[in-house]
């Protein structure tokens, strides 16, 4: 006992996490570990590796000599064991293959497997074509592979000499199959773990170990393919496997999916369509061989998803099928796949002919219809998944493998049409090669390059453990010290590891975010740097591939804001790698940096400003949205271009209640008493503050089309209230000593529905002070009511406020001012239905709030008749509704997508909505309200409307809302109808939270929707 316990305490002295357990294994152990034991403190895993080996010297004592005799052998025997459980469960049942580890090199797997599946070639030897890289007539160097640690381009890859051209192909004709399948496991992992030794040991680089994993997979699936061919047969048929992914990019994981797509061809004189089957059941047998358990497990599964149609499509075509579904059918996502294309296994040469055929195709993607919206819905895949995914996923976690590979790939796309040199299927030499061309910062390259070399290595060592396709890093203590240890880190491996860990994910993200657009400075802003620049063309078809129309323009934009040495443009070089690509993800990225250019203009000498947008990114996030989205709220920005302040916080867009509007009005009217002028001005000013503020909060999605319509009518309602102050605080204040006067809010002022185009639709009512002449008072209200006109329609920067008073009596031929006791009488004597309608809406807006309430209660029994509406009236309106579908809907407009008068839209809802009223309000005072949505829920409640009904009609009614505020917000002006022109459209759709390519649902669902709702309509208002 207390041997064991001192030597517990020894072992955990050098490094076991359990030394009693380790003291236990070393006493149970059939030889003497004491000589090893030592050796296994630089091990990432000691407990582990000293597990696997007690259990692999009980089941082969000789292998404990074959160490102590050589050095090299012990050491990569215990790093593998040290780090791997797979590994060392896989040499303990094959002790025997711990010897290959004593080999430098082994040369090409691809003899040995079909060898070890008892194939035997029946053709001549043949090399495979042309390697990874541009073709050698593109004038690269031999040497740019190697850069990245990759073997040379002209080495031979993996299986040449044993696949045999068409005439002669391996057959495993000398096992049964159930013995080939689990030779072909073992053969595949004893190679895995002698390259694994070589990778934990220091010798061999990650582009070393990539491609030989990746040439071990083609020489597995070539095995794979000769035991097919034993079962199925392919007497009729050429198959080529292409490799595809990272397999096809010789970059391949430890543990992946192997990407294929088939290629099979008829044999001279064979039938087509029977050739076509036979290879279906060779590629399926040949999948089945890799994917089959065995007492050995599987190798890995073979994923043929990337095929034309997917998996809808079928497994295998012809060369002609692929090239005619290429030209007519293929999205950007497939020619991006396209650029991994190797031929792996089978016949070579019809492998060839494909890859060297699709290629042409790939390098002229970018010259393809709709390629700038496939590349923003390719960045859009990628930014979600990593969005979807935890920040511990190496591979779709932020910052982690796919970041760089897509953005890598995406430039080659772009660029790589002109420039053959970019034309690299692995990703490492992609990105020097597009570094040495200008295409990318030296720097940046360099920071991508390391951080995903790091990311590769970790990945890798995730895999090993377990030989299980994992990209998570764990939580572990124990894991993370063995991923620390593995990387050389002995101090604090787990404190080091996750630092170094996420200090390369932050720094790939953030390379990531600006890769695309740094380049474009250095190519307009004359900087003075040595490295190679993007040229002028190259830049042009960057900022086009992003979704950039008119990519001179913005180029000139880039310079003007760039350019220089100052401060100023020092901060704006800064900044715009990372505004380019938000502009870019905007509805319109032209208008977006337009718009900033100009706001910069004029705000770049204010030291707060661009210290903000540097320092706030929530503030230049949103800017961007807000100028990429909307010419209205631009418009906005660019005259109060101090609002920018409010764009970082939520909480500074909300929407400000009447009574702080009113005050900060009030107190602008006090400051300039007896200037009604300047009062007004300052109004106005904080009105298009207001309305910017509503805008933004708008197109941010944090109110809703209600909250939108009330904000902008408490904005309207405060104008009013300050203009009229103003008004009688100058030349007219004598008519206060007169009159009390009172300003009625009408139609969608009075709905608290105003949009962003609304007019102010508006009643003025005065009322003469007690022993006032009637007259004297009208003449001084009706100067008052033409002053507030006046006043609100000077020129001014902001969206004019117009005041329209044509629903008072008689319209525009009755007076533009009434007294109280003359509203009574018109409405008593001279009333129409449809004036009892209007003032369903009407409310008290600004001015005497006495004199307001004695007016919405004098026209209360007018609009909410006690007895309800006789049939007759009733009629005439449906009469007055009919005729007007008819009469004002604008010559050549669409009926179906006008969003005011087309069936469905605002009008069929709110006719419904006060029917209801006239009929119902005089007995329910619930319905009393001049909202559209409250009367609906109203009537719900009074069981006047099915629950149903309502919700077919509130919804058209918002969806047509909110497209009548987008057509406004994204154009600048006024619209009631949905742009026929397709680049309106698609931009409106955005605005409404669909994506670039969501044009045709969004008219698909507005058609849906109001045509629904015209249904409702027909049954509820019209009785049909």
């Amino acid at each position: 006992m207390p041997r064991i316990e001192s030597t517990a305490a020894r072992l955990a002295k050098l490094g076991f996490a359990d030394g009693a357990r380790a003291a236990q294994l070393v006493r149970q152990s059939p030889v003497d570990l004491d000589d090893v034991l030592d050796q296994l403190v630089n091990v990432a895993d000691p407990d582990l590796a000293l597990a696997s080996l007690t259990r692999l010297a009980e089941r082969d004592p000789a292998v404990l000599g074959t160490l102590r005799a050589d050095d090299g052998l012990r050491r990569r025997l215990l790093a593998v064991l040290g780090v791997s459980a797979a590994l060392g469960e896989h040499l303990v049942r094959h002790p025997a293959q711990v010897a290959l580890l004593a080999e430098p090199r082994l040369g090409d797997p691809g003899p040995e497997l079909l060898r070890a599946v008892g194939a035997v070639p029946d053709g001549p030897a043949r090399k495979a074509g042309a390697p990874d890289g541009p073709a050698r007539k593109a004038g690269a160097p031999d040497g740019d592979a190697r850069e990245a640690g990759a073997p040379a381009e002209d080495a031979p890859e993996a299986g040449e000499q044993e696949k045999g051209a068409s005439g002669g192909e391996p057959r495993a004709t000398t096992l049964p199959a159930s013995e080939a399948l689990v030779a072909l496991r073992v053969a595949y992992r004893g190679r895995l773990a002698h390259l694994a030794a070589r990778d934990l040991t220091g010798q061999a680089t990650l582009a070393e170990v990539t491609s030989e994993l990746s040439d071990l997979a083609g020489a597995a699936l070539e095995a794979a393919l000769a035991i097919a061919r034993a079962e199925v047969g392919s007497d009729d048929v050429r198959l080529a496997v292409v490799g595809m992914g990272k397999c096809g990019a010789r970059e391949l994981n430890y543990i992946s999916d192997v990407d294929v797509i088939f290629v099979a061809e008829p044999k001279e004189g064979a039938d087509e369509a029977k050739a076509l089957r036979a290879a279906t059941r060779l590629a399926q047998a040949m999948m089945r061989a890799c994917t089959a358990t065995t007492p050995e497990g599987s190798l890995w599964e073979v994923d043929a998803g990337l095929r034309p149609e997917g998996r809808s499509g079928p497994l295998v075509r012809t060369l002609a099928s692929h090239l005619a579904y290429y030209r007519r059918w293929a999205k950007t996502w497939e020619f991006q796949a396209l650029l991994k294309a190797r031929p792996v296994a089978g016949d070579l040469e019809l492998g060839e002919a494909y890859v060297e055929a699709v290629n042409e195709m790939v390098w002229a993607a970018a010259t393809r219809e709709h390629f700038v919206e496939d590349v923003q819905a390719m960045r859009r895949r990628v930014e979600a998944h990593v969005r979807a995914e935890g920040e511990r996923q190496l591979k779709l976690g932020p910052g982690g493998l796919r970041d760089i590979e897509f953005a890598v790939q995406l430039l080659q796309l772009v660029h790589g049409r002109l420039d053959p040199l970019l034309r690299r299927r692995a990703t490492l030499p992609a990105l020097a090669a597009l570094s040495r061309g200008g295409y990318v910062g030296r720097e940046d390259s360099k920071g991508l390059a390391e951080a995903y070399t790091f990311l590769r290595q970790v990945e890798h060592l995730l895999q090993l453990h377990r030989l299980r396709r994992t990209h998570v890093v764990p939580t572990d203590e124990d894991d993370l010290r063995r991923l620390g240890r593995a990387l050389g880190m002995q101090a604090d491996p787990v404190g080091e590891f996750t630092a170094r860990w996420r200090r390369h994910a932050m720094e790939a993200r953030r390379l990531h975010e600006k890769l695309f657009y740094r380049p474009l400075l250095q190519a307009v802003a004359r900087l003075p740097e040595s490295e190679a620049r993007l040229s002028t063309t190259a830049a042009a078809a960057r900022l086009e591939a992003l979704g950039y129309v008119d990519p001179t323009g913005a180029l000139r934009h880039i310079a003007g804001l760039a350019s220089g040495v100052s401060r100023r443009a020092s901060i704006q070089r800064t900044l715009l790698p990372v505004m380019l690509g938000w502009f870019a993800d905007t509805p319109d990225p032209d208008a977006a940096l337009l718009g900033f250019r100009q706001v910069s203009d004029k705000l770049g000498t204010t030291p707060w400003y661009l210290r903000l947008l540097r320092d706030e990114t929530a503030v230049a996030a949103r800017m961007a949205r807000v100028l990429g989205t909307s010419r209205y709220a631009t418009g906005l920005l660019m005259h109060a271009p101090d609002a920018v302040a409010i764009l970082g916080s939520d909480a500074d867009l909300a929407v400000r209640t009447p009574e702080s509007l009113l005050g900060e009005a009030s107190a602008a009217v006090t400051r300039h008493e007896g200037a009604p002028e300047t009062a007004v001005a300052a109004v106005r000013a904080l009105r298009r503050r207001e309305l910017l503020r509503t805008a933004v909060a708008d197109i941010s999605g944090l109110i809703d089309i209600e909250a939108v319509g009330c904000a902008l009518s408490q904005i309207a309602d405060v104008t009013l209230q300050a203009a009229l102050d103003a008004a009688l605080g100058g030349a007219l204040g004598r008519a206060a000593g007169v009159t009390s006067f009172a300003i009625i809010a009408m139609g969608r002022l009075g709905g608290m529905e105003c949009s962003y185009a609304s007019d102010a639709d508006v009643m003025f009512v005065h009322s003469p002070l007690p022993g006032v002449d009637e007259r004297e008072a009208t003449d001084a209200a009706f100067a008052v009511a033409n002053e507030v006109r006046r006043l609100l329609s000077l020129p001014a920067p902001d969206p004019p406020l117009i005041i329209d008073p044509d629903l008072r009596p008689e319209g525009r031929q009755g007076p533009l001012v009434r007294t109280l006791a003359s509203y009574r009488a018109y409405y008593a004597r001279w009333s129409a239905p449809w004036e009892a309608q209007a003032l369903l809406r009407a409310r008290f807006s600004a001015g005497d709030a006495r004199l307001g309430a004695e007016f919405t209660s004098m026209i209360d029994e007018l609009r909410y008749p006690r007895h309800g509406l006789p049939g007759d009236a009733v009629r005439e309106i449906r009469r007055l509704k009919a005729r007007m579908e008819a009469e004002r809907l604008p010559r050549g407009a669409d009926p179906a997508l006008h969003t005011k008068l087309g069936p469905g839209g605002l009008s069929d809802v709110e006719w419904v909505a006060q029917l209801l009223q006239l009929r119902y309000a005089g007995t329910r005072p619930s319905l009393r309200t001049t909202r559209t949505l409250e009367a609906l829920r109203a009537a719900v409640t009074e069981e006047l409307l099915d629950p149903a009904d309502e919700s077919v009609l509130a919804e058209a009614w918002t969806f047509a809302s909110r497209v009548r505020d987008a057509i406004m917000l994204v154009k600048g002006r006024p619209g009631d109808s949905v742009p026929a022109d397709s680049g309106e459209r698609r931009r409106i759709a955005q605005t409404l939270g669909y994506p670039p390519d969501g044009s045709e649902d969004f008219l698909d669902d507005y058609r849906r929707v109001t045509r629904r709702a015209r249904k409702v309509v027909d049954r509820v208002f019209y009785g049909a």
